[in-house]
């Protein structure tokens, strides 16, 4: 069986990259340190035959070029990261040891196993937020110049340019992808979505950001694993490609409608489940918009969900899935973050 390692598996698009992939007849080896946001929910999808689980971090390099070297993988996504703007506020520095030296090592491990002909494909998962807030009438294409507002986004574009520069100067094989905000199964509580779900499903406020104007583009996390299968099978070394859907809307707008999808689903709103303008974060980029036409000429990729049926869906599998929701900590993702100056 064709083995393929996933670092950062049991996160939010790890898992879900982990389960297409097993579907796609990959053995998956998962990578991950299993933190605060792991995903610890048993998938009936994996089984000894198709998925092993190697609990340690990225940044321990004799384990990672042990694990590489004895599974000779075709290729390894990278998704080991810490992704929550909130918390690179409050605590930058694990943003720093996991995003940029945790890419580092990585580099370093495939260069080490280059060396001795091993030679593995690197598909990293980066973000639009590098390329920092886009001014209403443009979409960012992958030639906008990083322009990064947070710890989390500044140490995701570090991550960027020290893999173009591992390609250009040891001829790594990597490919990197700059996606949109995901949405779907297994997100951990502290992102929008499913925040805004679980406090409906909780009788709490739904508290938004100032306003609630910043505009973000969306994608199905299940688009974002075919878009990844699709750099792995056909993109070029040394491009970045960015993922998106060109649609965006207002976070106060998806809000609205996540509520509106409950009451089609007789979920009951709560008294209490209102909308609350809450103080806004600091450095808070307005808006988020990609350029996504390289991919789709160059890849004939493009996104298939459609937005309102796939945040349905979303609402669906939350309101099934509570016995995800209950192996989590809620002191991990109630209390609010990214106040601290």
């Amino acid at each position: 069986m064709k083995k393929i390692i996933v670092t950062g598996g049991s996160g939010f698009i790890g898992s879900n990259l982990v389960n297409f992939l097993i579907k796609k007849k990959y053995f998956v080896i998962n990578i991950d340190k299993l933190t605060y946001s792991s995903n610890k929910f048993d998938d009936p999808i994996r089984n000894k035959g198709n998925y092993r689980l190697f609990k340690f971090d990225i940044n321990n390099k004799n384990k990672l070029i042990n694990v590489i070297k004895k599974s000779k993988p075709l290729a390894i996504f990278n998704l080991a990261a810490e992704t929550h703007v909130d918390r690179s506020i409050d605590g930058p520095s694990a943003f720093i040891q996991t995003n940029i030296l945790g890419t580092f090592n990585l580099l370093e491990s495939l260069r080490f196993l280059q060396k001795r002909n091993l030679k593995i494909r690197l598909i990293h998962i980066s973000t639009d937020e590098v390329y920092g807030d886009i001014k209403n009438s443009l979409r960012s294409n992958e030639n906008f110049k990083y322009d990064p507002s947070s710890p989390y986004s500044a140490s995701k574009a570090s991550a960027d340019h020290l893999i173009k520069s591992y390609i250009r100067t040891y001829k790594i094989n990597a490919v990197i992808s700059n996606c949109c905000n995901n949405y779907g199964p297994y997100q951990f509580p502290e992102k929008l979505i499913p925040k805004m779900i679980i406090n409906i499903f909780n009788n709490k406020e739904l508290p938004i950001y100032a306003k609630g104007k910043n505009s973000r583009e969306w994608i199905h996390v299940n688009d974002h694993c075919e878009a990844l299968f699709t750099l792995y099978l056909k993109g070029k070394s040394g491009e970045s490609y960015n993922v998106g859907t060109s649609m965006n809307l207002r976070n106060v707008d998806l809000v609205k409608k996540i509520i509106k999808i409950c009451k089609e689903l007789d979920i009951k709103i709560g008294s209490k489940s209102k909308i609350k303008f809450v103080k806004d974060r600091p450095g808070h980029d307005f808006r988020y918009a990609l350029d996504n036409k390289k991919i789709f000429n160059k890849l004939k990729w493009k996104s298939k969900t459609n937005f309102e049926e796939g945040l349905k869906n979303t609402v669906k599998w939350y309101l099934k899935n509570k016995s995800f929701l209950s192996k989590i900590s809620k002191k991990n993702y109630q209390n609010r973050l990214g106040l601290k100056l």
